[in-house]
């Protein structure tokens, strides 16, 4: 298991203002590191109760160079809050972990630029260029792995790839797609990974689908082909509606946590590889739940031996 939607939980639960709805900032002050530890302490626990491992993704979706004045600080300040943010989780895997509960670290990476819209495209070899520079701070830390979440454009998620594997970390590549299952650029998610496995000599440990309803891209996972193989996480929207409904939208929607656990579970016993369960926007520790509840055990996913 993972967390659910970090910024949305914060923002809307919370109402705690993040600039650029950057999850880092809270490491800017002990009332902020109090709070990520509560959260994730929160979320932890229920991998704990269910004797399942457990996936820390640090605060940092968006905190790469380009959003450094929009946040409020330096670059060199920035570089500390990443390498900060993993120290947080391991002090909490030092408390928390299990013989039951294995848990892992992960260093977050965002896009560059919007997360529902490629507004700026870059090529691979800008993407891994400017992405170098987080993914290099991960790997000064006891980051185990890397991952690229929200990536809307193959080429971003090419250059994270690959500037993962020239650091020798293990990275996780998630993409987002629109209501018709296809990434916002229109290519196909199918298309999309094996263009990463292809560019990248299959750096990425697996892949993720992110920011997204279930109900979005059910039907292409349905399709088969060799991708779905490679697809190992999921963390969904708790919403039904489109990116562009959600940005529009003055309150949060929370969806229904049973009901997503049940779509959880349907993918799950569709995709059996399917090993990391989280949420995205609009999911919070009760949607996380209702996924465990869903998916482990009950003949679904096994819970880790004693």
């Amino acid at each position: 298991l993972s967390d659910g939607g970090i910024e949305t939980t914060f923002i809307f639960h919370d109402r705690i203002e993040l600039p650029a709805n950057s999850a880092v900032h809270m490491m800017r002050s002990a009332e902020g590191r109090a709070h990520l530890r509560r959260y994730f302490r929160r979320h932890a626990a229920i991998a704990l109760a269910n004797g399942a491992g457990f996936l820390f993704e640090s605060p940092t979706w968006r905190a790469s160079p380009d959003w450094a004045d929009q946040i409020g600080v330096s670059v060199e300040e920035l570089g500390e809050l990443n390498r900060a943010s993993v120290a947080l989780m391991a002090d909490l895997r030092r408390e928390l972990e299990t013989d039951r509960s294995p848990m892992v670290l992960s260093g977050c990476l965002g896009p560059r630029g919007d997360g529902y819209t490629p507004s700026a495209i870059m090529s691979a070899e800008e993407a891994e260029a400017y992405h170098a520079w987080q993914v290099e701070n991960f790997r000064d830390t006891e980051a185990d792995m890397v991952a690229a979440i929200t990536m809307n454009y193959v080429e971003e998620a090419i250059g994270i790839a690959r500037a993962a594997k020239a650091t020798g970390m293990p990275s996780a590549i998630s993409f987002t797609v629109e209501t018709d299952g296809r990434l916002p650029t229109g290519q196909p998610l199918g298309e999309a990974i094996e263009a990463v496995a292809e560019e990248t000599g299959n750096a990425p440990a697996y892949y993720m689908i992110n920011c997204a309803h279930p109900s979005h891209f059910s039907e292409a996972l349905e399709s088969g082909g060799r991708w779905v193989r490679w697809i190992r996480g999921l963390r969904a929207n708790a919403s039904m509606r489109s990116h562009a409904e959600l940005d529009e939208a003055p309150e949060l929607d929370e969806g229904d946590p049973i009901e997503l656990g049940s779509d959880y579970r349907r993918l799950v016993l569709m995709l059996p590889q399917l090993t990391v369960l989280g949420g995205c926007c609009g999911t919070d520790h009760r949607h996380i739940e209702a996924i465990a509840s869903a998916c482990i055990g009950h003949g679904h996913l096994p819970a880790y031996a004693a």
